[in-house]
């Protein structure tokens, strides 16, 4: 049995900041405030009892929306914070390139900045040295290493910055949201880096909101949220979760008191509910399956149409609006439909319900908050028999049909 080799340990840590809540220039008030038991600041919980090791050779993820803790908890692991409770265990040299250009002079050369932050990042000057020339070939900064720092572009400095970073020489890389650095050729070459240190069995941990860089780096990885591990394992596991919850994360439009007035007088249709039946992250292999529900109020016609719509691109994948489910007559409404659409992969999907009346007018809608969010992942289902796109109405004709399961 092979013993785990530990690069980073993280256990049970915690961290918060004091946010004042008040401003106070006086020692005679602030001593009284603290004799009345006010404290004059709140603590805000960063991070909460977070756990996890990441193995050497391990390509680490750590995925989160804005404001999670994922920032924190990597300056923790550098050492620049210190927890409130837990501790972290360092097993070798540790290079953190958490802030673009953080340690640079810009009145010093690009020579004089590399030697500057190779100290800063613990390297001696023979290191720095040994390093030199691969730091400038990456960066392709050679003809400028004599200029000073403020007279490069904002491209430059940033080249420069990153190229320091991974190309220290150091046992364990942190890198903090920098996949989108440089030009479009320089992206290309950070992106040959990486797969060149995945392959080489060096521990590399990175934060990042690019999903399609936490399954194409990754081995392992977790999501935080509000401060707490939500999912660890798998990078595919990972990155889908925290893609489905910022898909759910969509604003709900606020209608004014004048709009609701006039709606009010002429409602028709109210109480429109969507149900998602199905699970709301699935594989091509599943069945999509919901409920519409609603009350019509006045005696008319209705129709329900209805649409799958891509969340990142904003196209249709399904449009069904062949009036082919009539209701008549006031009275509570609910339909249910199943359907098999398997050519679909790695997408996100937001179900958007209608209801017309007899002349196609809109009587309600399924909006933001009750819109259904469904995401459809790989499972190595072969992709055939892919139909055409039509371009002028962006729908998708499937082969897969909806099928009225019940009223």
């Amino acid at each position: 049995m092979t013993t785990k080799q530990i690069a980073v340990k993280v256990e049970q840590v915690s961290k918060f900041f004091k946010l004042p809540t008040e401003s106070t220039h006086s020692l005679r008030t602030s001593l009284v405030n603290r004799f009345k038991g006010i404290k004059g600041y709140k603590e805000y919980h960063v991070l909460k009892d977070i756990s996890f090791e990441v193995e050497k050779g391990d390509f680490f993820g750590i995925v989160g929306r804005n404001g999670s803790g994922k920032s924190t908890l990597l300056k923790i692991i550098s050492q620049i914070y210190t927890p409130e409770k837990g501790q972290v265990t360092i097993d070798g040299k540790l290079v953190s390139f958490i802030e673009l250009g953080v340690g640079f002079n810009p009145e010093l050369t690009g020579r004089e900045n590399v030697y500057m932050n190779g100290a800063m990042l613990g390297f001696t000057t023979e290191e720095v040295d040994a390093m030199y020339d691969d730091i400038v070939d990456f960066a392709e900064l050679r003809e400028f290493m004599n200029q000073k720092l403020k007279n490069y572009s904002s491209g430059m400095q940033v080249r420069l910055a990153f190229s320091v970073a991974i190309k220290a020489q150091g046992d364990i890389l942190i890198l903090d949201e920098v996949l989108a650095v440089g030009d479009e050729a320089f992206q290309r070459k950070c992106n040959d880096y990486f797969l060149e240190r995945k392959a080489s069995g060096k521990t590399t941990i990175l934060v990042t909101h690019d999903m399609g860089a936490v399954k194409k780096y990754c081995n392992k990885a977790i999501l935080i949220e509000d401060g707490l591990i939500k999912v660890n394992g798998e990078p595919d596991d990972v990155a889908n979760q925290y893609s489905f919850d910022n898909a759910v994360q969509i604003e709900v439009v606020e209608i004014s008191e004048e709009e609701t007035e006039s709606v009010e007088e002429i409602l028709q249709v109210d109480n429109l509910k969507v149900k998602l039946l199905s699970q709301a992250q699935m594989t091509p292999k599943d069945k999509i399956s919901f409920e519409i529900s609603y009350d019509v109020l006045t005696d008319i016609d209705t129709h329900i149409v209805f649409s799958l719509t891509d969340i990142d691109r904003q196209i249709w994948i399904y449009n069904d609006n062949a009036w082919d489910i009539p209701t008549k007559g006031t009275g509570h409404k609910s339909y249910r439909y199943t359907c098999d659409i398997p050519n679909i992969n790695d997408i996100k999907l937001k179900l958007q319900v209608t209801i017309l009346g007899p002349s196609k007018e809109m009587l309600a809608f399924a909006n933001a908050s009750n819109a259904p969010i469904i995401m459809i992942n790989r499972d190595d289902i072969a992709l055939d028999d892919l139909s055409a796109l039509d371009s002028a109405s962006g729908i998708i004709q499937r082969n897969g049909s909806w099928e009225i399961l019940s009223e």
